[in-house]
């Protein structure tokens, strides 16, 4: 006997017949399609509702008979019966039959009137007991009240439905769970189902790839190290400017620990309801237990790891609940637990100090701008799947990118691929990289910003201003390019660009660079007098005074004041870290500061008015030549002073 065939026929899928070029329009019938709809029906009801129960009497245009008339009928016999429900008198008048096309039509009369509020039932004299009329009282109040309640009722169904779709909606779902929003949004990498990244995908960051191995060798091999009696560090943070690869990194370590990597960012956790961040906290930490051995990593952690509030106020109660909870649950890990925190942010120096104590981040991984080698790794990494010209040289690239982070480089290259592009090439060439790498560091031009005869010659004796005197200077970085195109805010740019990486900057460097800033104002009233200078110079002299009161302030180079520090608390990206609160000192000390900031400026524009005097027909002749030329080079520039007696040698400080 042949087995039985138990599989179900695959049902056939219907013909529907729809020509291939027909348009097919697919309507998905979900509960939000009727809950919007229905939400504003059941919000205009109510609003209508509550607006035509407002007042305490009710008109109606077609009662015009009165009170009296009421009365007058109903002592003739009048009416029928008289029918009394709430403020509303109902006089009906004996029904009339009419033969009408052979059939017969009752018609019956009826007068309604409203009482004014203040009149009683009793005071309208229907209550003769000789009087034949009917008196009927309707007692509705139940009813009225039930129909003014119902608008109420709508509301506060209303408020509530939105409630959960809110909550819903911040938890990612539809109608699922209602509390979903306080549940942990880190996202989960797992290195058998996600791409893998590893150490060789970070381009640079040799030493820093050196202190986070010891973190992979440890979860790969946590009983070497228990074996010792060593505790690896439960929480690693890293430090430095934006687009240095922090991210990256923990990326790296995961995919080299090859654990699951939990990814968040530290706003996050912060919502405006108070203690759902902490809530959020706890489930995070409570994946990362049952995915032990793994890695948590929180992004900007600055967003909610600032120092808190010292006295009553001023604080943030989210913040603040979110942080001690991270603290909490970084206190409750032991040594088999298994899970290490990783956090980056760009202002370590505003974390609470609760934070950064052993036994919670408790190491520290700076992480610096990439050096020239990193830089040309950095761009061999971004350069791949693009098609580069055979003129491109990656170590003039890295030579004039000082100062780029990995991810300015990326961004770079990519301008390059768009520039290759809008020009329809084929490839990336020399040229090409160039023109993005002014556009990133000097902003686009401004083609459309027309500048007048005097205006373009007025720019080029401000650029060469700066040019001259920077090249006079022996503490200064090269002239690598001046241009008297709009770029930017600017009418014109100077680029001074440095010939290798520095470490550190010397006072006689500062001071030669205050004179530079000077030499575009300088030259403006040089060659045009002084009541001809102009707004030009503003973002010149700004920055000339933030860097002399840096030297008196912070940096010690003042011989009167001494190596003390004056300024407040210092904010990384800022010379004087205007955030901070101002640290105190004594007017005496207040007013010697000024005094010694004040030299310094009028000592650098003496240097520079002096350079510029001395080369007074030099600078003439350059800013002609920039005049046609719009932009020149280095190489071009330079040419100017080949046999020029007095041009110093550069000393690269």
């Amino acid at each position: 006997m042949a087995p039985k065939n138990t599989k179900k026929p695959t049902p056939k899928k219907p013909n529907l017949n729809i020509p291939k070029d027909a348009k097919v329009k697919i309507i998905e019938i979900t509960p939000r399609t009727f809950l919007v709809p229905l939400l504003i029906f059941a919000l205009l009801w109510a609003l209508y509702s509550v607006w035509s129960n407002s007042g305490t009497e009710k008109i109606n245009p077609n009662y015009k008979i009165g009170l009296n008339e009421i009365r007058q009928n109903y002592q003739s016999g009048t009416y029928e019966e008289i029918v009394i429900s709430g403020l509303e008198i109902e006089g009906r008048k004996q029904a009339i039959t009419n033969i009408v096309s052979g059939k017969e039509v009752i018609k019956r009369d009826v007068d309604r009137m409203i009482l004014p509020a203040n009149v009683a039932i009793t005071d309208i004299g229907l209550s003769d007991p000789t009087n034949p009329t009917k008196v009927t009282i309707k007692n509705n109040e139940w009813s009225n009240a039930f129909w003014e309640f119902i608008p109420s009722v709508i509301m506060t169904i209303l408020f509530v439905v939105l409630m959960i779709f809110l909550m819903a909606r911040m938890g990612g779902g539809w109608m699922g769970n209602p509390m979903q929003f306080i549940k942990s949004r880190a996202k989960m990498y797992d290195p058998e189902l996600d791409e893998k990244v590893t150490f060789g995908d970070v381009a640079g960051s040799e030493e820093e790839k050196a202190d986070l191995e010891e973190i992979v060798d440890f979860l790969k091999n946590p009983k070497k190290y228990k074996d010792l009696g060593a505790k690896i560090p439960r929480g690693i943070l890293m430090v430095w400017p934006p687009g240095t690869g922090k991210t990256l990194l923990a990326r790296a370590v995961a995919g080299e620990s090859e654990v699951p990597f939990f990814s968040i960012s530290g706003s996050e956790f912060v919502e405006m309801f108070v203690g759902v961040g902490a809530a959020r906290v706890r489930d995070l930490f409570r994946e990362a237990r049952e995915h032990a051995p793994s890695i948590i990593f929180i992004d900007e952690i600055d967003a909610i790891g600032k120092k808190r509030s010292p006295g009553i106020g001023g604080g943030h109660d989210e913040r603040e609940q979110t942080l001690n909870q991270i603290l909490t649950e970084m206190d409750g890990f032991d040594n088999e637990t298994n899970v290490i925190i990783m956090a980056a942010t760009n202002r370590a120096d505003v974390l609470d100090k609760a934070l950064l104590r052993p036994g919670r981040f408790d190491r520290k991984v700076t992480i610096n701008l990439p050096t020239l080698e990193d830089r040309k790794k950095i761009l061999e990494v971004h350069a791949k799947g693009k098609p580069f010209a055979d003129d491109v040289r990656w170590d003039r690239i890295a030579g004039i990118t000082i100062g780029f982070s990995g991810a300015e480089l990326g961004n770079l290259l990519n301008e390059s691929a768009i520039l290759a592009g809008k020009k329809s090439s084929k490839s990336i060439t020399q040229e090409m990289i160039q023109k993005s790498i002014e556009k990133v560091v000097m902003g686009n031009e401004k083609k459309s910003l027309r500048m007048t005869d005097h205006e373009k010659y007025l720019t080029a004796i401000h650029e060469v201003g700066h040019a001259i005197v920077g090249k006079m200077l022996p503490h200064t970085d090269p002239v690598h390019k001046i241009s008297i195109l709009p770029r930017g805010g600017a009418g014109g740019v100077t680029w001074f660009l440095p010939e290798k990486d520095r470490t550190y900057t010397s006072k006689a460097k500062y001071l030669d660079e205050l004179a530079t800033l000077y030499g575009g104002r300088v030259a403006e009233e040089i060659f045009f007098g002084s009541n001809y200078i102009t707004t030009g110079a503003s973002s010149d002299i700004e920055r000339a005074t933030e860097i002399a009161r840096a030297m008196v302030m912070r940096f010690g180079f003042d011989a009167d004041l001494g190596a003390e520090n004056y300024a407040p608390d210092s904010v990384e990206g800022n010379y004087l870290g205007a955030e901070a609160q101002q640290k105190a000192i004594s007017d005496e000390t207040r007013k010697l500061i000024d005094d010694k900031v004040r030299t310094i400026l009028q000592t650098a524009y003496a240097l520079a008015n002096k350079i510029i005097k001395t080369n007074q027909q030099l600078h003439e002749n350059i800013a002609k030549a920039l005049l046609v030329q719009e932009e020149m080079t280095q190489e071009e520039f330079d040419a100017f002073f080949e046999g020029v007696v007095g041009v110093p040698q550069k000393i690269n400080m």
